[in-house]
């Protein structure tokens, strides 16, 4: 063999598992469909968050966070329920990680270089009760440089290896079978794809050129989710969350389409938790696209009033930022695939932030004088262009004139003004004092008691139709398709398991294609920041067992 591994995906979790494997002076064969420009995979786009637990970042910030805490909010959060069967490994996966986010994760991070923007931000608040969904403090770390700057370090030890020999990266070469000899896997075969020059993200060409058939002592998985094929995410959509969505945003390049999962499966590996997955609410066309239906994720601060498509308020706690799928579930149930924020200026000026590293070009360009803008006035620039020409907007003087550019945007009149009004003045007249029964106003409030929301993230509380505030904005919020909760079965080894929760010889797998762990480390919903990590931690853990296993 000319190869002692074969890790297929060079995303996040299979360069981890790349450098972790040459580490030990084993050859690694690196595969990947997509373009040599892809490297790093979805991790690159991505905001850069990281779910870290008692960090520096968060000590200086008067955060009192703890392994307990953080296992209780996970616990909450996931929702565990099937102990005997599919959440068997993923229980112990998680235990494992917030062992890790509590422990050494950040040492090893920061030992390769890696820095994190010294504000923290609360994602998924939650808002039920103490052992309920939600992170109960601060956790989500920002990588300074965002979603290429926790790529980089692993790349450039990659690299580093494929200088040495010890590593071959093979990109345009399409995995379409896993090679079985007397029950262990031994190798991959599959097609070649004609090169390509085309831009990171954009869709690549499916021409053949060729075929290929490698062997080696063990096979890694580490080629994503489902994100982008949405007749899959449709096909698995669980009943909890309502009727799949007719309509959706992409928030992954089309070339995450779960093939290889499939593929993985006929081999004899397990897939489990099939119906849990995890997409946004908060989403807005792309007015500049990289990919096919490209969808963009605000990060919203607390504040704005969110409405369903028939223009009622949603109920506690679906407010932004604080329960992704509650609020995915509300949605849905109401026979629409969109909702709406309506807010003014002054909210937007410091609430919105959009996800990915090319909407944030302070944290990935790491210009300490534009990030250090975000605490002065005025829309952040790419929030603002999207003010400008993204088609979801809607901006205007009056509540009159945006509830009917609301519903000119839409093409039917579902929304009355009245309705809208009501509300809206019912809100208002509750910030009139200190104290109050609306239960966001009072999470608004709440927030405004961490620093850092203070300082960069929450509004002051205001009124929103006192013109002083203005202008109002509504804008027309998607379902953006993301994450596969559930994946291939693995043991704490990362050895992908067949249907008799045995061990598959020479099959491995990592990262999102494992559930991120176990075959769903999440369970049922996910604290943020954990996606990122599960690939870094499940692509370590994989990459020294099977360093480790190696004759």
């Amino acid at each position: 063999m000319d190869f002692d591994v074969i890790v297929v995906g060079a995303g996040l979790a299979g360069l981890v598992s790349t450098a972790e494997i040459a580490d030990t002076g084993k050859k690694v064969l690196l595969l990947d469909q997509e373009p040599e420009v892809a490297f790093g995979g979805q991790a690159w786009w991505s905001f850069g968050g990281l779910f870290l637990v008692n960090s520096p970042e968060q000590r200086r910030l008067g955060i009192k966070d703890s392994k307990e805490l953080a296992w209780q909010d996970w616990l909450g959060t996931a929702g565990f329920d099937r102990l005997d069967d599919e959440d068997y490994w993923g229980l112990k996966w998680a235990e494992a990680y917030v062992d890790f986010a509590a422990g050494e994760k950040r040492a090893w991070l920061h030992s390769m270089g890696v820095r994190f923007f010294p504000v923290v931000g609360w994602a998924e608040r939650g808002g039920y009760l103490a052992d309920g969904h939600g992170n109960s403090v601060p956790r989500f770390h920002i990588v300074w440089g965002t979603g290429p700057g926790i790529v980089a370090p692993f790349e450039r030890r990659v690299r580093e290896h494929m200088k040495a020999g010890l590593v071959n990266f093979l990109p345009r070469h399409r995995v379409e079978n896993l090679i079985k000899t007397n029950g262990v896997i031994t190798g991959v075969e599959g097609s070649n794809l004609i090169p390509s020059t085309i831009e990171r993200g954009m869709e690549s060409s499916r021409e053949i050129i060729g075929t290929f058939n490698y062997q080696a002592q063990a096979v890694l998985i580490t080629s994503g989710g489902i994100g982008g094929n949405h007749d899959l995410v449709r096909k698995n959509w669980p009943s909890r969350l309502g009727k799949p969505p007719k309509h959706m945003l992409s928030g992954v390049p089309a070339h995450v389409d779960g093939k290889l999962l499939g593929i993985t499966e006929a081999a004899g590996g397990r897939m489990v938790n099939r119906d849990r997955m995890w997409h946004y609410t908060e989403g807005i066309k792309n007015w500049n696209p990289i990919w096919s239906n490209h969808g963009i994720r605000i990060l919203p601060g607390p504040s704005s009033i969110w409405l369903d498509a028939l223009g009622q308020r949603f109920p506690a706690p679906n407010f932004p930022g604080f329960d992704t799928l509650g609020t995915l579930a509300a949605i849905q149930k109401t026979g629409y695939d969109y909702s709406w924020f309506i807010l003014t200026h002054a909210m937007i000026e410091k609430e919105f932030a959009l996800s990915g590293s090319e909407q944030n070009p302070d944290l990935t360009g790491k210009s300490i004088k534009k990030v250090l803008g975000r605490a002065l006035s005025g829309v952040p620039a790419p929030v603002q262009a999207f003010m400008d020409n993204g088609e979801d907007f809607i901006i205007a003087d009056n509540l009159a004139d945006l509830v009917d550019g609301m519903n000119k945007l839409t093409k039917e009149p579902l929304l009355h003004l009245q309705t809208i009004e009501r509300q809206i003045k019912a809100r208002d007249r509750e910030m009139e004092n200190t104290f109050t029964k609306d239960l966001q106003i009072t999470a608004i409030r709440g927030a405004r008691h961490y620093i850092g929301d203070k300082l960069i993230r929450v509004a002051s509380p205001h009124k929103v139709l006192d013109p002083k505030n203005g202008p109002l904005i509504a804008v027309r919020l998607h379902i953006v398709s993301r994450k596969t909760l559930g994946g291939l079965q693995t043991n704490l080894n990362g050895q992908v398991l067949n249907g008799n929760g045995e061990p598959i010889p020479g099959l491995f797998a990592a990262g999102e294609a494992s559930g991120f762990g176990g075959g769903g480390v999440h369970g049922y919903r996910a604290l943020e920041g954990t996606f990122l990590g599960g690939c870094l931690f499940t692509g370590r853990v994989a990459g020294r067992a099977i360093a480790n296993s190696l004759i």
